[in-house]
């Protein structure tokens, strides 16, 4: 297999979208993921596939991680045929939700085989890993990042937040929490209103107007609620995953979390009622449900 610049492994909604940016601006990749289909998508548009994330590690001095779960990201980086196991690579910038534990652990392992591990969770969604606009967190050590800031900056804004494993993963975690509890809140305050008799386009003309508007309100509800969709681009399942870390997380640290507990019942609700895969939008649905009405434009 030929070097490459860099390596990805996971090239699911979010993945592929940032692996196909680092090709467009003209470094070559290696990429490797459990669906042959992906990679032959990104093949197409000039990558090499691996045959393993060892495999694509080897290909490589950097690898970029996407992937859904910290079980996943174990096994990925520390199981047999892992990135551990790669003769090559020196630096592991995990682009995942795992939480902090999970980013603690993987370093520690990936440490004894003198590979550097980087939390570099991102947030903004499909549209932001397409458009190169996303929020970038990146914790590790700092001469690691200034090695791979170019092909970081293919992603969107990068905000150095610290050089210990599991720093990014807990400000991604918060920022996850907040995402999720706009999206319950709004949605009761929305469903309130139609029940009412009120528009709720103009409810939302009028929220974010005021000191109530947020990123639902902005965004998700006149994206994927009003025109009944809902489907803005991140699974009920990965919400409830990662508001369920941060819960966590947040008891590790004696931090009372009594409203985001409120916030991972919904979840809990929404994936029972309307499955893992479904758009965690379907909050909405859950209170329409509930009330007796829906949310039209």
């Amino acid at each position: 297999m030929n070097a490459t610049d860099y390596g990805f492994v996971g090239i699911g909604r979010m993945g592929a979208n940032m692996a196909r940016r680092l090709l467009d601006a003209g470094f070559s990749l290696t990429v490797y993921d459990t669906s042959a289909k992906a990679v032959e998508e990104l093949a197409a548009h000039g990558a090499q596939a691996a045959g393993s994330p060892a495999e694509a590690a080897d290909a490589a001095k950097t690898l970029f991680l996407s992937l859904p779960t910290p079980d996943i990201i174990r096994n990925v980086a520390l199981g047999p045929g892992g990135v551990h196991e790669s003769r090559n690579v020196r630096y592991v910038f995990d682009c995942s939700t795992t939480g902090p534990t999970t980013a603690r652990e993987v370093a520690a392992g990936l440490a004894e085989k003198n590979i550097t591990y980087l939390d570099c969770p991102v947030s903004g969604g499909i549209a932001g890993a397409k458009n190169g606009t996303l929020a970038v967190m990146v914790s590790g050590p700092r001469a690691a990042y200034d090695e791979n800031e170019a092909a970081l900056k293919q992603f969107g804004k990068l905000f150095y937040v610290g050089d210990g494993p599991g720093q990014g993963q807990v400000l991604k975690l918060a920022n996850n929490l907040l995402a999720a509890a706009a999206i319950v809140l709004s949605s009761e305050a929305v469903v309130m209103g139609v029940k009412a008799g009120l528009d709720p386009k103009q409810m939302l003309d009028v929220i974010n107007a005021g000191s109530g508007r947020n990123s639902a309100t902005q965004d998700k509800f006149p994206k994927a609620v009003l025109t009944r969709t809902f489907d803005f681009g991140f699974a009920t399942g990965l919400s409830y995953k990662d508001v369920k870390l941060c819960i966590h997380e947040a008891e590790n640290l004696g931090v009372p979390t009594v409203a985001g507990s409120a916030v991972l019942q919904m979840l809990a609700v929404t994936q029972a009622r309307f499955g893992a895969d479904s758009d965690f939008t379907s909050i909405a649905r859950v209170v329409e449900e509930w009330a007796g009405v829906e949310i039209k434009g």
